[in-house]
Formats: structure tokens, C-alpha cells, sequence
């Protein structure tokens, strides 16, 4: 008797279905996965990316204001409402303690911090 098969196998008489839907091709896309999380009254769409196919870019993170350099898993998170123009990168630990945060005031490289 032969060993059984656990997986059905794709060849060339027909293509078998890998079961995941279009929505998860589309996320799995950008080497990650995409949810929906509510902040501030609002439901924000949110992908995590993998570092592998976030190569070529840097992206200003709206929590820290620092650079996130490319190769470096990060979130990007956009209001579900919003379009393409909405989204932002960030960090993931700034993603995650987005409440504890007070808006950074912004400043310029010259001038005093009191």
C-alpha cells in the first residue's frame, strides 16, 4: 500500500485551488497580512510589512518622526474611509503605543528645547 497524500497535487490536466481568497493574495503581495483595527473612532485599515519587500524606500514615521530605513518591517495604517494618499508608515512598536503618545511638536535642527 502506498503512503497517503495529504495535499491534493496541481498539474498540468487542472489547477488546484489554493483555498485563499483574493483579499489574501492581495496582502500577501507586500509579505505581511492585513487588518482592521479601530483608533480614535475610526476603523484604520493596517498591512504589516515584511522587511523583505520593503526594499528600495525610507518612510518618516508619524510616531517618532524618524526615518524607517528600507528592509525594515514596519506597518503602514490608513483610515478605511481614506484613499491611497492617507496611508503612513510606521514603526511597529510606534504603531502599537500610538495611544500613549502626545502629538510631537516639530522643530527645526536650530531651535531651543525648554
Amino acid at each position: 500500500m502506498s503512503p497517503r497524500r495529504n495535499r491534493p497535487k496541481g498539474g498540468p490536466r487542472g489547477t488546484v485551488s489554493s483555498g485563499r481568497s483574493a483579499e489574501d493574495e492581495r496582502s500577501g503581495r507586500y509579505g505581511g497580512w492585513q487588518t482592521t483595527e479601530s483608533w480614535r473612532g475610526e476603523e484604520f485599515s493596517v498591512r504589516h510589512v515584511a522587511g523583505a519587500s520593503a526594499a528600495g524606500k525610507t518612510y518618516r514615521c508619524p510616531g517618532c518622526d524618524q526615518l524607517i530605513p528600507s528592509a525594515v518591517p514596519h506597518v503602514v495604517a490608513w483610515p478605511e474611509h481614506a484613499g491611497v494618499d492617507d496611508r503612513r508608515h510606521w514603526h511597529k512598536a510606534c504603531w502599537n503605543a500610538r495611544d500613549r503618545r502626545t502629538p510631537g511638536v516639530r522643530r527645526s535642527r536650530n531651535a531651543p528645547r525648554f
